[in-house]
């Protein structure tokens, strides 16, 4: 069974001329490329700094392998480019949520609102500017 299928899968790379393994090392290898470029953009957005080419490079990662795939394979049938749009979408829309909210939380070492003293002068959030006594 397992043999009938590897055949299957890497025939349909033969038939479009794309090959399975190429394209999933480029999807698997962009995710840490991704990853950074996406903490990258986020930093650039809380520092107010620019964050143009960081988006640009988290948004290239993101759709690298199905470029390949497009590049790459001839004859694709057409509910191939829809799954691809479809696909990149979401992905965009995921991203961008995830980014507005990473940008609605306190960066690390950033105080937080509603963070007490502790009895040694910390606040009980482990930071070491609070920004209201505790009454409690």
């Amino acid at each position: 069974m397992w043999n009938a299928f590897r055949e299957w899968f890497l025939g349909l790379g033969a038939q479009y001329g794309v090959n399975p393994l190429i394209f999933g090392a480029i999807y698997v290898g962009a995710i840490p490329f991704f990853t950074l470029s996406l903490g990258w953009t986020i930093r650039n957005l809380r520092r107010k700094r620019p964050a143009a080419f960081p988006a640009f490079l988290t948004g290239f990662l993101f759709i690298s392998a199905y470029l390949y795939l497009l590049v790459a394979g001839r004859g694709i049938p057409w509910w191939v480019y829809g799954m691809i749009v479809g696909l990149v979408i979401f992905g965009a829309v995921s991203t961008v949520r995830k980014v507005r909210r990473k940008l609605a939380e306190p960066a690390l070492g950033e105080p937080q609102l509603g963070a007490c003293l502790t009895k040694d002068g910390s606040t009980a959030s482990g930071h070491s500017r609070p920004l209201r006594r505790c009454t409690r």
